[in-house]
């Protein structure tokens, strides 16, 4: 699967993201402080990488920031994306079995090693509901803001 990567820091992590993409068979596309040259604003970066999931350049895009919130929400601009901020392997999965996640939002701060490798287990473990209600929630979201979400 082709997945971009962006991050607004050059953390461990970050680092760590990309190396535990690319053992998993992955092919990973950069951006942010991760790709020399490329502009490290996290709304910027982070939209980049959404872009390319809307697009269909890429499958899916894990988005990093500091907190998690602001690449989340940047990337949520994107039409097209739903982008979920994970800080456990639990909110991973429900965010991909019920939201039908294609992006994933994490937290340079709170993620260590060992949990990013729980997170992205579970991420990848799960697959979009088929549920009629699951479906039809996510469906909404497609929908003229103005007359369906209130």
């Amino acid at each position: 699967m082709r997945i971009s990567v962006s991050s607004d820091m050059d953390e461990p992590v970050a680092r760590l993201l990309v190396d535990e993409l690319r053992g998993r068979g992955h092919e990973v596309v950069t951006h942010g402080a991760l790709k020399a040259g490329d502009d490290p604003q996290w709304a910027v970066c982070s939209r980049a990488a959404a872009r390319e999931v809307a697009a269909g350049t890429s499958e899916q895009a894990v988005v990093c920031c500091w907190t998690g919130t602001g690449a989340s929400i940047a990337a949520n601009k994107v039409p097209g994306v739903r982008a979920a901020l994970c800080t456990d392997a639990g909110t991973a999965d429900g965010a991909r079995r019920w939201n039908d996640a294609n992006v994933l939002a994490l937290s340079l701060r709170l993620t260590s090693g060992p949990l990013l490798t729980e997170i992205l287990d579970a991420w990848f473990a799960a697959e979009p509901s088929e549920d009629p209600e699951d479906r039809a929630n996510v469906a909404l979201l497609d929908t003229d803001p103005s007359s369906r979400l209130r």
